[in-house]
Formats: C-alpha cells, sequence, structure tokens
C-alpha cells in the first residue's frame, strides 16, 4: 500500500471517504508463479476483504499470464 500510495495520502484519501460516505476502490494485483496459496497471502487478502466489509469497493486482479508462463525474472 505505502509503495503506491503514500501513508499521509492514504490517511487523507480514507479521511475524505469517510467524511464524504464514498466508497474507495482498493485494488490488488498478485501474479501467482506457484501452484499454491501460502498462509502470507492470507495477510493481504484479509484486509482487501476488510475494506470490503467497511463498504468500500475491492478489486482482485490476478495476473494470468504470469500463472501461465512463470516468473520472468527467473526467480520460480
Amino acid at each position: 500500500m505505502s509503495a503506491l500510495v503514500p501513508r499521509d495520502e492514504f490517511e487523507v484519501r480514507l479521511r475524505d471517504s469517510i467524511d464524504s460516505g464514498t466508497p474507495l476502490r482498493v485494488k490488488l494485483g498478485v501474479d501467482p508463479t506457484a501452484s499454491r496459496v501460502t498462509l502470507g497471502w492470507a495477510v493481504v487478502l484479509r484486509r482487501l476483504r476488510r475494506f470490503q466489509d467497511l463498504g468500500h469497493t475491492a478489486v482482485l486482479i490476478i495476473g494470468d499470464f504470469t500463472a501461465r508462463v512463470g516468473d520472468p525474472s527467473g526467480k520460480s
């Protein structure tokens, strides 16, 4: 989150959303490079779900091309 939206800016956007009653659009993009989901995914998926439970729009983006051809960085 902080890599894409600085913390200070995120706090301002969240406060504006609460004050105006306008939901945020929260996106999570993943590139699956393994054949299974690990426990580490639970943290970000639960956070995404928490935003959704609070009335925001949650968007999960799965990079299917990476899943088909493998990790281009050669790490997997």
